[in-house]
């Protein structure tokens, strides 16, 4: 018998259980490995002595799945999966996707929209009043009144929709630990409400003194001011050290958002990561291919967590927070080698990373006492004088992990902070990086090049990454490797504006980069930059951001920085009249693009054109082109 927690009222009767005491649901396959939240929540509880059921992929339109377990002992335990549910089954174009990666063979359609809230409809109409506590990345993002981009409104709290008793935001180890021992302890759900790192319902009457209040529901649906401001205090107290209590008010309910839960320490992570996982997914799936999600991360190993980085259109500063809590090497050397133990193993790690790859400590000692700085970034637009960049953990985990019996590479594919690298007074983990730890390209995310736009998504300026670039390439070339960069670049972020995309387009022209992907910013709850592209203002200095919202306009930025693909032509010359730049329009070397052949020769087209200057007889005889 495998040793997976069953998923089947069969599989429960085989494990010799008479009942459960917690059905954990979830919209994505089952799998049973540490990269994804269920396996997590479900084995933390199994480690505390409960039986635990696993509801994955139910059906919505009957109760029938939730019914088969019987009324759990203690209630429901509820997530969309690893993404929200409208991420996964939306494009930022908002077309259906083709294939989910969290579901078995890839295919679309097993879970529904706002998965969360359907589930937890469905269980009230099966069992009335039993608890129920919704977590994971969609309830932890959208824990407050949010803009939700699909809808293109403003919704309230997921607590509210979905009926549940309790939000877990966050990572949700030790608040589910308590509340689980709570309930199983004879305390009501509904006194359950000081427990760190949950928010909980209560009449307004009934509304603790204590804390930071912002703008209500009723409020921002009037006003995107009143929505910029509620913004700001929720990603200012998302502090475990210094953070409040947070209210927000809904008609006559009162949101209460309790202080975020502290990190695991060193020693709690390690005991999460030496579960029993079965590494996997449910072997039930095996009849379809598999489940494709598990591809990226069966051979990765995660040593971090939290990221001080912050970039404003990221959700981890909200979800994980910015707080870095790594395990020890010792047990990240015993995942290795399990790792080399699975028949599937073929010598690679395929990653030793996190949220940030390279952040293995706090930015600086300081905020050991007091918390993260309030409405500061660590590293931007400049690294902050109190910054300790320090890389020697990292370097002896990944030279243990080199020396292992049966693996023949370590790659580091998660993101690397560059500025963090270039902060670090000694140089030997970016010299080992281009040794040892890049599969021949590495991927980084200066996102932009305009000084602006980068401001506004919370990152460092271009020079960072040309100093980087530059040096990457120096050590590649002396150390004899042929290795290159992918930079990560994003069009339409709140604040870049057309003549911004172009100076995109320029400096790729400039260092010869040709981006094969480019991604839309896209709004998801829970980020400051979405709050940007919802208002039209950014929230920490309350003034106006020029949002690129319509289709064409997203187009059109999004052509430029492909502008050298035939297909993108019409709309790049249409971008580049638009913004009065069409000298970059025609033959000559600065050039985006050629002039159309009915506009060779004269200046009758809708444009004018730019060609290179005329050189002498003698030179252009020589068979020179000008590109």
């Amino acid at each position: 018998m495998n040793n997976f927690l069953p998923i089947t009222k069969q599989e429960v009767a085989e494990k010799g259980w008479d009942g459960v005491d917690f059905v954990y649901v979830t919209g994505d396959a089952y799998v049973d490995h540490p990269s994804f939240g269920t396996a997590i929540i479900t084995r933390v509880l199994e480690s505390q002595g409960y039986r635990v059921a696993v509801l994955s992929q139910p059906r919505w339109n009957t109760t029938e799945d939730f019914e088969q377990f019987g009324r759990p002992r203690l209630g429901f335990f509820v997530s969309s999966g690893n993404i929200d549910s409208m991420v996964a089954h939306y494009t930022v174009a908002k077309k259906k996707r083709s294939k989910d990666a969290y579901t078995a063979g890839g295919k679309m359609g097993k879970r529904p929209d706002r998965a969360v809230i359907v589930y937890c409809n469905l269980i009230r109409q099966a069992y009335g009043d039993v608890p129920i506590v919704i977590g994971g990345l969609e309830a932890s993002l959208r824990r407050f009144a949010h803009y939700d981009y699909w809808d293109n409104e403003i919704r309230p709290s997921i607590l509210f929709d979905s009926k549940a008793d309790l939000i877990s935001f966050g990572m949700g180890e030790n608040q589910t630990i308590e509340i689980a021992n709570r309930l199983s302890n004879g305390e009501p759900i509904s006194k359950i409400t000081d427990v760190k790192g949950t928010c909980y319902a209560v009449d307004v009457r009934e509304t603790p003194l204590m804390g930071a209040e912002c703008p209500s529901f009723e409020n921002i649906l009037n006003s995107k001011k009143e929505y910029a401001k509620a913004c700001r205090i929720q990603q200012d107290e998302q502090d475990h050290i210094r953070g409040k209590l947070i209210k927000q008010r809904h008609d006559s309910k009162m949101l209460v958002q309790n202080p975020p839960m502290p990190p695991l320490t060193q020693q709690e992570l390690d005991l999460i990561y030496d579960l029993p996982y079965e590494r996997t997914y449910h072997p039930s799936y095996e009849k379809f291919g598999g489940v494709p999600g598990i591809e990226e991360v069966e051979f990765s190993i995660t040593h971090s967590r939290g990221c001080f980085g912050a970039c404003n259109f990221c959700s981890i500063a909200f979800h994980q927070g910015r707080f870095i809590t790594s395990r020890s090497k010792e047990s990240i050397i015993k995942e290795a080698k399990i790792l080399t133990q699975s028949s599937n193993f073929k010598g690679y790690i395929h990653d030793v990373g996190g949220p940030t790859a390279n952040f293995r400590n706090p930015s600086c000692q300081q905020q050991l006492k007091n918390g993260l700085c309030k409405g500061k970034k660590c590293l931007a637009p400049v690294p902050c004088k109190q910054l300790k960049a320090d890389h020697s953990d990292y370097i002896e985990i990944l030279r243990d992990l080199r020396k292992l019996p049966k693996v023949k590479k370590v790659f580091i594919r998660s993101g690397i902070r560059y500025d963090y690298m270039l902060a670090d007074n000694n140089e030997r983990f970016f010299k080992e990086l281009v040794e040892h730890h890049v599969s021949g390209q590495l991927k980084v995310a200066p996102e932009h090049c305009s000084a602006q736009v980068l401001d506004k998504m919370g990152k460092p300026h271009i020079e960072t990454y040309l100093r980087f670039s530059k040096r990457y390439f120096e050590l590649s070339k002396s150390m004899g490797k042929e290795q290159y960069l992918v930079p990560y670049l994003m069009s339409s972020h709140p604040g870049c504006e057309l003549s911004d995309a172009i100076e995109l387009a320029q400096f790729l022209k400039k260092e010869r980069i040709r981006p094969e992907q480019v991604q839309d910013f896209y709004p998801t709850p829970g980020t400051i930059s979405t709050c940007m592209f919802y208002t039209r203002l950014d929230p920490y200095t309350m003034e106006p951001v020029y949002v690129a919202k319509s289709s064409k306009d997203k187009a059109l930025q999004r052509a430029l920085l492909q502008y050298f693909n035939p297909k993108n032509k019409e709309l790049v010359i249409e971008a580049l009249q638009k913004a009065g730049r069409t000298d970059l329009i025609g033959n000559y070397e600065k050039c985006l693009v050629r002039q159309s052949s009915n506009n060779q020769g004269n200046n009758k087209g809708n444009y004018k054109t730019s060609n290179p200057p005329r050189k002498n007889n003698r030179k252009r005889n020589n068979g020179k082109k000008y590109k």
